[in-house]
């Protein structure tokens, strides 16, 4: 055995943590079988080094121990108490009847529609997308609590600090610029400008806006005076090389003389800048961005979003505007879900990023043909992942920056409540427009609503854009269905009903097999002591149980972990630990909302009964199916007629059923008539 694998080995028998000693290795080639403790066999396969990052056990009790489920999904969506538990409608999929259940005994949550369930650490995961490390991260920040990662990657400690690096410069300069801006002479036409747009210093300092000098040296000076190189300040996108690749050319300042705008990643961490022209440059662009960084990617960065989530889940609603500034007169004056794209137009990872927190937008651009343009290639990257469009309608000549300053918030509230429907306002602006006075156009149209009603990926919503289109248009929906389908056909990107890039690699898992009697001895392992402790010694049961019902490794997994039912946290962390299959597995079984029955011991006793008589039935058929086959040898006969004694004679002594018909041949069981009925069917004496 190569001796990086003897050492990960010898390490994981140590530390008993398996599941996190293995995961953390991407695998290239051939397999090894390892023998591992009571266990049995832990397979593997020896791997190259480049791992992630892991969270200990401890530190994922105590954030799960610091966070009340109730709350924190509460935080997220609208829910109610129901009994003993919570619930609320299902933020994973369209339902108009709660049945998304929270049950705070547990810390856990359920879904009886979409069959989504699990932990505090789940929720995160799913509602935002995370990776598993990541919704760790966000729970424990939100709890205050600081946690120690352990690397398995031998570069992901220097990666981090490059991370923390480039995080610092960007913290830093903010202070410097806005310091710039609020203090030095030179920048009196920055404030003047600020004034010119009805910005004062409150604005300026709440969403520390800064100014870049003009002289380059100050600001080449001031970071070297922090400890900053030339390759840090390259790296972080605030300067380039004069001429690339040759670091002794000198380095150039992107941003000069020009308002700094911070751009904030969801965690309110500085990740880049927005710098708006000053002065006339026709060689610059008004606005410029920071080039993306290894901390900025700027399709999937919203400008504002790190202030817009609590209010957008308040709305339930997320405002795009076109422009930052857009962004934050609308912030300023009350309006505070509304976030802007950064130097560029709507991708499909920022629709995703977008599904995290809210399932409605509103796109509010400017009014002429350019952000009418800007408007259909949103919503092609927003409906796809599911994400209802409204349209606000701006008067001709304003944005909300404009509108705003020269109407007010309660006339712009009324815009929003006003917005159209995408069809609505595509469709009437195209008429007022006289794009419907001939046949050809109206074929045109239609041809152009089918390819866009084809992206919706949520059915009922679509039927009922569909019968707006065919008003609008005046055709049938038949017609109109018949042109979807030819798109659907022929698309121009890979649409599906479902998110379209699902690689076999992040394809949904599928559940886990498990007997419901197996998943109710889980339960009892998971929720009380003397279940798990008795159900432990029964090796020899569920040993034999392995190989007629599904889901029994995964109760062996259970009782081999052992976690202590009396702690949600450690409940959870286990669960945590599993393969998304099996959670699933877990999660679709309906198990009882209010924690550990009231004799957890007799329960398990009584369920293992349960097996152990199902177990017997399905030897039996088998038993019964094999001797009707043709051509069974005398040996092989007399072994299965005397196991079928055997059997019977155990089946006997169970005097209960307990798998339904459909599951059993009609020879395994017999049904018993009850005495009452025995006495009705006697032959009556004349």
């Amino acid at each position: 055995m190569p001796e990086i694998l003897r050492e990960a080995v010898t390490w994981g028998a140590r530390s008993r943590r398996w599941a996190l000693t293995w995961q953390a290795i991407q695998c290239f080639s051939a397999d090894f079988k390892i023998p591992a403790s009571s266990d049995g066999v832990l397979r593997l396969r020896f791997c190259t080094a480049r791992t992630v990052a892991q969270i200990p056990k401890d530190s994922v009790e105590k954030v799960l121990e610091a966070t009340d489920i109730v709350d924190l999904i509460g935080s997220y969506i609208q829910v109610k108490k129901a009994g003993s538990a919570y619930r609320a409608n299902c933020p994973f999929h369209h339902e108009k009847t709660p049945s998304f259940y929270i049950t705070p005994s547990t810390q856990r949550f359920h879904c009886f529609g979409c069959g989504k369930g699990g932990d505090a650490i789940a929720f995160v995961r799913d509602h935002e997308n995370l990776p598993f490390v990541d919704a760790v991260r966000k729970l424990a920040s939100r709890a205050g609590i600081h946690i120690i990662e352990e690397d398995s990657d031998p570069n992901a400690d220097q990666s981090r600090r490059a991370r923390g690096r480039l995080l610092d410069i960007h913290r830093e300069a903010t202070a410097f610029f806005h310091e710039r801006l609020m203090r030095d002479p030179e920048a009196d036409h920055a404030r003047a400008y600020m004034k010119s747009r009805g910005f004062g210093s409150t604005m300026a300092a709440g969403w520390s806006v800064g100014w870049m000098p003009d002289r380059p040296q100050v600001f080449l000076d001031w970071a070297r005076s922090r400890k900053f190189s030339g390759r840090d300040l390259v790296d972080s996108g605030l300067v380039k090389l004069k001429e690339e690749g040759q670091p002794r050319s000198g380095l150039f300042v992107r941003f000069q003389d020009r308002l700094m705008f911070p751009i904030r990643n969801e965690m309110g961490d500085v990740i880049a800048f927005s710098g708006r022209q000053l002065r006339e440059n026709k060689n610059s662009g008004k606005y410029i961005n920071s080039p993306e960084t290894p901390i900025f990617k700027k399709s999937k960065v919203f400008f504002g979003l790190d202030r817009a989530i609590k209010p957008i889940l308040k709305e339930k609603a997320a405002l795009l505007c076109e422009g930052q500034i857009d962004a934050i007169c609308c912030h300023e004056l009350g309006i505070a879900h509304a976030i802007a794209t950064c130097g560029t137009a709507c991708t499909q990872q920022h629709a995703r990023l977008l599904k995290r927190y809210t399932s409605s937008v509103l796109i509010c651009y400017d009014a002429d043909n350019a952000g009418l343009a800007a408007t259909e290639k949103a919503y092609r990257e927003l409906v796809p992942e599911g994400l209802s469009v409204r349209v606000v309608e701006m008067p001709a000549g304003d944005d909300p920056d404009s509108f705003l300053k020269s109407h007010g918030e309660a006339a712009f509230r009324q815009l929003l409540a006003d917005a159209k429907e995408f069809f609505d306002f595509k469709l009437e602006r195209a008429k007022a427009n006289g794009a419907f006075n001939s046949a050809t156009e109206r074929s045109a149209a239609l041809k152009d609503c089918a390819d866009l009603l084809s992206l919706m990926t949520d059915f009922a919503a679509r039927e009922n854009q569909l019968n707006i289109v065919a008003t609008h248009l005046q055709t049938s929906t038949t017609a109109l269905r018949d042109a979807i389908a030819r798109a659907k056909a022929q698309p121009k990107r890979n649409f599906t009903e479902k998110s379209t890039d699902l690689t076999d690699s992040n394809r949904p898992s599928e559940p886990s097999p498990l007997h419901r009697i197996v998943a109710v001895l889980c339960h009892l392992a998971l929720s009380s002591g003397p279940a798990q402790r008795f159900l432990g010694e029964q090796f020899e049961t569920l040993h034999e149980a392995h190989h007629w019902l599904e889901g029994v490794s995964l109760l062996e997994t259970i009782l081999g972990a052992a976690p202590d039912p009396s702690s949600n946290a450690a409940v959870n962390t286990f669960m945590s630990s599993l393969s998304e299959a099996d959670r699933l597995a877990l999660a679709r079984e309906t198990m009882p909302q209010d924690g550990a029955p009231s004799d957890g011991l007799q329960a398990a006793e009584q369920a293992l009964s349960l097996l152990s008589a199902t177990v017997l039935q399905r030897r039996d058929a088998a038993v019964k199916t094999e001797l009707k086959q043709p051509g069974l040898g005398t040996e092989r006969m007399l072994e299965l007629l005397h196991e079928a004694k055997e059997i019977s004679s155990l089946l006997r002594g169970i005097g209960q059923r307990s798998e339904f018909d459909d599951e059993l041949p009609a020879s395994t069981w017999k049904e018993k008539a009850p005495p009452w009925k025995k006495w009705q069917d006697r032959p009556r004496k004349s």
